[in-house]
């Protein structure tokens, strides 16, 4: 069967569902290159041999959620809770800008009272008018209204990632408190295409209850909802969370877990094309390699932490996240030394927007 979709992929031919879980379900190791080397030369056609750089400044692990799997859930009370100030946060995009990155992310836990829907507005409108509207800017906010989607984007934001999580609403409710609603959330993506963000969305792979068919329904989902940018990991626990020991032995597993994400990477990339996908930290979590390996598998973002290293400590979502004692320019070397180690690029200076997303606003207007 690998051969046969190997075919369908050399001559353009959507794959089948089906097609998608023989994918995913691959266990041997060649067959698996196999399927990252078709991933690679589609995102090679797509986006070229080119990666972007996110810088993402996690400004706060403040959160109203309480989300089972996160370490930063509003019920632990092992974490120690900050809130950085805007010199702080403009401390880092400046920073960002100097060094030609092209775009960074705004990434927070959860809140939606107005004080915190100002400062965001606030920062944006700084961001832009001290870079001369060069750098390119990704929120991570969470669910909000329409409106504050709307005065975000005025202010200066066009990217927005906000992650479904799983599109198995069984697996979303055991993920989260009743009164977090995935209907809720499936109506922000809505919104954040209706308001003009390129949208970006993504799920925990490798969840307890999570399969192969779960998995293949969600990558549907990417494509039936005309998403433009993908970010989704390997699940890994978080010690403090109610998901802490799901699994009998975690560590006997982040093998898989590793393997099932790349196996996502490429999957996603044959049957979206033109999308843009993150090769997150957490596959560095669970390998030494996995951001790099994660490219070769078919992804095109990389998101370098430039957030103030007296935090980063306090924002993890997730036990043993890496690079958290590197300073900027640290992970800055270190994140362009990998990648020019499996033959890449970087698109310094550029925003990298979505290919999906362009495309779909030249056929708008």
């Amino acid at each position: 069967m690998l051969q046969n979709i190997i075919q369908k992929i050399e001559n353009k031919q959507q794959l089948l569902p089906e097609e998608l879980r023989f994918i995913l379900d691959l266990k041997e190791r060649e067959d698996m290159n196999s399927i990252f080397q078709k991933a690679y030369e589609i995102k090679e056609k797509h986006i070229g041999r080119k990666s972007y750089f996110r810088g993402i400044i996690e400004f706060s692990n403040i959160c109203a959620k309480d989300c089972y799997y996160c370490g930063i859930r509003k019920s632990n009370s092992n974490v120690d809770r900050y809130m950085m100030d805007e010199a702080e946060i403009m401390e880092g995009a400046i920073w960002a800008h100097e060094n030609n990155y092209g775009s960074i992310v705004l990434q927070s836990g959860e809140r939606e009272d107005e004080k915190f829907v100002s400062f965001i507005e606030s920062i944006l409108q700084q961001v832009k008018e001290k870079t001369n509207g060069e750098l390119g800017i990704t929120l991570s906010l969470g669910e909000q209204t329409k409106k504050t989607y709307q005065r975000w984007y005025d202010a200066g934001a066009h990217r927005y990632l906000l992650r479904i999580e799983s599109t198995n609403e069984e697996i979303y409710k055991s993920l989260h408190p009743q009164d977090h609603d995935f209907g809720r959330r499936y109506q922000c993506l809505k919104d954040l295409r209706e308001t003009g963000y390129q949208v970006g969305t993504g799920v925990m792979i490798g969840l307890p209850g999570q399969t192969t068919e779960d998995l293949v329904n969600d990558i549907i989902f990417f494509k039936e909802n005309d998403i433009d940018m993908i970010g989704m990991g390997p699940y890994i626990e978080h010690k403090d969370t109610p998901m802490a020991g799901c699994f009998e032995n975690f560590d006997a597993i982040k093998g898989d877990q590793y393997l099932l994400g790349l196996k996502m990477i490429a999957a996603t990339r044959i049957y979206l094309e033109d999308v843009n996908i993150a090769a997150t930290t957490a596959l560095q979590a669970l390998n030494p390699f996995g951001r790099e390996m994660g490219i070769k598998a078919g992804a095109n973002i990389i998101m370098p932490n430039i957030t103030n290293t007296q935090y980063r400590e306090s924002y993890q979502l997730y036990d043993n996240k890496p690079c958290i004692d590197e300073d900027s320019s640290l992970c800055k070397d270190c994140l362009s030394n990998r990648i020019g180690g499996v033959e890449e690029t970087i698109g310094f200076n550029e925003w990298g927007d979505s290919p999906h997303f362009k495309k779909r606003q030249q056929q708008e207007n």
